[in-house]
């Protein structure tokens, strides 16, 4: 488990090389989704399922894989203090559109049991607040999402 995590802190601490880069940023990315889920301090299966499917159909990964970088992820939101690690990095390697489709990706994985929790909705401003998207893309994601599942 030791190693893991110091493997991702040197990739992420140094300038990633093009492959390298993807792992560093799908762990990122999988720690920020993890919070969602765990945000509502109740563990859903369903939600557990989204955030399978959103890993394995985001980054293009085998369910090996997947089951990887949940695991990782899940050390990492444990063990992380704060979020500034995985958002600098993934402020820094994403454009504003990557950014914003994580976070609609996290508003799928918090509508995944059926219901919004509001500390879900107050976890997702703090990150698309973190990830530099306005108040504004934050609604306009979390509306495409409502019609997406037809929650409009």
């Amino acid at each position: 488990m030791l190693d893991s995590i110091q493997r991702f802190f040197q990739q992420a601490l140094t300038v990633p090389s093009s492959e390298e880069s993807t792992l560093t940023l799908e762990l990122a990315a999988a720690v920020l989704l993890c919070e969602i889920v765990r945000a509502d301090y109740h563990r859903d299966e369903a939600e557990l399922a989204a955030l399978r499917e959103t890993l394995k159909r985001r980054y293009r990964l085998s369910d090996t894989a997947v089951e990887e970088l949940m695991s990782l992820a899940a050390q990492e939101v444990e063990e992380a203090v704060d979020h500034h690690r995985f958002v600098s990095l993934l402020n820094e390697h994403y454009s504003e559109q990557q950014r914003f489709a994580l976070v609609e990706s996290m508003w799928r994985l918090a509508y995944a049991d059926g219901e919004l929790d509001p500390l879900e909705e107050h976890r997702i401003r703090r990150l698309a607040d973190l990830l530099f998207l306005s108040h504004g893309d934050f609604i306009r994601a979390k509306l495409r999402v409502q019609k997406e599942l037809n929650r409009i």
